[in-house]
């Protein structure tokens, strides 16, 4: 499912992650973190990987993975590292059984939302549906005493009885092997422009080829990580499994990435001195969105990163303790950062109500979001919730007359300004408007779902290609609530932090969020330590202030997390103890889920 070229086959400006750790100093972000699974666990090479596929002693090979690998590129390095250990090898695509693309592009057409440029449903088709049965049913039969491979994307839907490795990209790397044309969404005959790419694997790719790897990954032989295609790294199967059941009772940060955006900013770039120079600004740090993020593992060195959704799919039970019927397989909490130091405001916006949100694009939950202001410059500001002279009618009016004639609106005529200042939380509720302001550095702590932002208005400027930018007028007035104004915005949608308890050297406050939202905030502020419950719920946390902290869990682990990082307690680590590192007092939020909490939606996995 991709090309023969040697051209470059992935396109943007971010550093493809490294095989091996790069260790950094405490105290300074690091944009590769691991969780250590101890010696001799991640082997490295297609001749080390070719060595154990051959140990196994198996006729029949089946290599199954997730859209995005190179898999031509990989057939042609695996073949020739078999061949040298005298395996001569019958390869076999998966590809030869699916539909023809046309008849492909038809199945999913009504998940892809029509002509809208951004916005489909979430795709409900079984994997089998984009094979033609009968072909299905042939795949898997064997010649003699040769060796057969059947490899791609749904080869375990013909068989597992024989050795099953799975491959898996990082989904960040999907979409810039996708900018680069280097690869085709499942069941496409060529790659498309990366936008409309992106929409498909939101929407049907990932949902679909995610219902194989929840049903293959009790039996995965072997997991590769392919994001660097001329040196895969691979673990067992079973000890994945164990690591992953580690990593659910302990304490991980995911793989952060980054991207530049029309109004991003520099503090990102002056403050994680890991990120690429060569760009203009740093719009986002996508800390922990769970459809996106990767988990890395680490084994004398060497890195292998999977997929979060890995994670889920095995011990979401773990991860999300109380709350795992209700939302399933899906971790419902996001941070974020939003970088506009000397940038630019974020555009005008809000997010669909709930019932919106499942009806239109099937999600379970909608995107309820809250902005913690870790940094900011004077004079910071936040637009939030309409003036008390808001009109509708005349707002719209001034929106779709800039549209048609590229005029600016007057902003402030209609929404409300506050000032930002550090450690402020503001609360966006579903239907709010909303953007930051210049000069912010904000921790967006949400709901996970992250791309359905109605844009209203732009400020008038292009994209980082010079395109404009697309607005979702229509869809924001079917969604914003008019009565969110004035000095109700002001009592209602800026937290107001409150004294829970307090000790000599440390203490905890709620910061509360919206009653709309299903998570809540606390921030506890220490010196030396403090222990903390799960009480049942995840907690995601980031330090917000000083320089790095020690996290100890009932499990014996520890690990450090420094500045601005991010990290997540799974619910059944039950009791852990934070300790400060710095001379100065500590500050942690800390978000977990409200008791009660439920989706929307009932979630696939869920059992309530």
């Amino acid at each position: 499912m991709s090309g023969h070229t040697r051209a470059p086959f992935r396109k943007t400006s971010q550093y493809l992650a490294p095989a091996r750790t790069t260790p950094t100093s405490p105290g300074t972000y690091d944009i590769y973190p691991a969780f250590s699974i101890g010696p001799g666990k991640i082997g490295s090479g297609y001749e080390a990987l070719a060595s154990h596929i051959a140990g196994s002693g198996q006729r029949l090979i089946v290599i199954d993975g997730y859209v995005g690998v190179l898999w031509d590129r990989l057939r042609e390095r695996l073949d020739r590292a078999l061949r040298q250990l005298g395996v001569d090898a019958l390869w076999r695509s998966i590809d030869d059984a699916l539909l023809p693309a046309h008849a492909i592009d038809k199945l999913t057409e009504p998940f892809l939302g029509g002509d809208d440029p951004l916005f489909g449903t979430r795709c409900t088709l079984h994997p089998r549906e984009f094979f033609t049965a009968e072909k299905l049913g042939q795949m898997h039969q064997t010649t003699g005493d040769a060796v057969a491979i059947l490899y791609g994307s749904g080869a375990s839907l013909c068989s597992v009885r024989g050795y099953l490795v799975y491959v898996d990209v990082p989904k960040n790397e999907i979409q810039f092997r996708s900018r680069a044309g280097s690869i085709r969404n499942f069941g496409a005959d060529h790659a498309g422009d990366a936008r409309t790419m992106y929409k498909r694997l939101y929407f049907v790719d990932w949902p679909v080829l995610n219902r194989i790897r929840r049903d293959v990954l009790p039996l995965i032989n072997l997991i590769v990580d392919e994001q660097r295609p001329d040196e895969p790294v691979f673990m067992d199967g079973s000890q994945f499994r164990r690591a992953l059941d580690d990593m659910a009772t302990s304490c991980f940060r995911v793989r952060p990435w980054f991207e530049p955006g029309p109004w991003g900013g520099q503090w990102i770039k002056s403050h994680v001195p890991q990120v690429a120079r060569e760009v203009p600004n740093y719009a986002w740090s996508f800390e922990l969105i769970s459809p996106e993020n990767g988990i890395a593992f680490e084994s004398d060195g060497s890195l292998l990163e999977v997929s979060f959704d890995f994670l889920m799919l095995h011990n979401h039970r773990d991860v999300l303790g109380l709350y795992a019927d209700r939302f399933g397989y899906e971790f419902p909490i996001r941070y974020d950062f939003l970088d506009t130091f000397d940038g630019g405001n974020l555009s005008l916006q809000c997010h669909p109500r709930s019932e919106y949100a499942h009806r239109h694009f099937g999600e379970t939950f909608t995107q309820d979001e809250t902005y913690y202001i870790l940094d900011c410059k004077p004079g910071a500001r936040v637009y939030l919730g309409f003036t008390s002279a808001i009109d509708p009618r005349v707002f719209r009016d001034e929106l779709e007359r800039s549209v048609a004639t590229g005029c600016a609106v007057d902003v402030e005529r209609h929404v409300a300004t506050l000032p930002a200042h550090r450690h402020d939380l503001f609360l966006i509720p579903n239907g709010t408007v909303h953007c930051s302001g210049v000069d912010n550095l904000v921790l967006e702590i949400s709901a996970t779902p992250y791309i359905f932002t109605f844009k209203m208005y732009d400020w008038m400027r292009a994209d980082l290609d010079g395109k404009p930018r697309t607005l979702n007028i229509g869809r924001a007035f079917e969604n914003l609530y008019f009565d969110r104004q004035g000095s109700r915005i002001t009592s209602e949608f800026v937290s107001q932090p409150r004294l829970i308890h307090e000790e000599s050297d440390w203490r905890v406050e709620h910061v509360p969020t919206h009653s709309e939202h299903f998570y809540d905030v606390h921030r506890l502020t220490f010196s030396s330590s403090l222990e903390v419950e799960t009480e049942g719920s995840c907690h995601v946390m980031s330090l917000v202030e000083g320089s790095s902290v020690m996290v100890e869990t009932g499990s014996g682990r520890q690990q450090r997390f420094n500045y601005a990082e991010s990290f997540v307690i799974p619910a059944a680590a039950g009791r852990y103890r934070l300790i400060n590192n710095g001379p100065l007092p500590a500050k942690v939020v800390k978000t977990f889920l409200k008791p009660g909490a439920r989706p929307f939606a009932q979630p696939e996995g869920a059992t309530s």
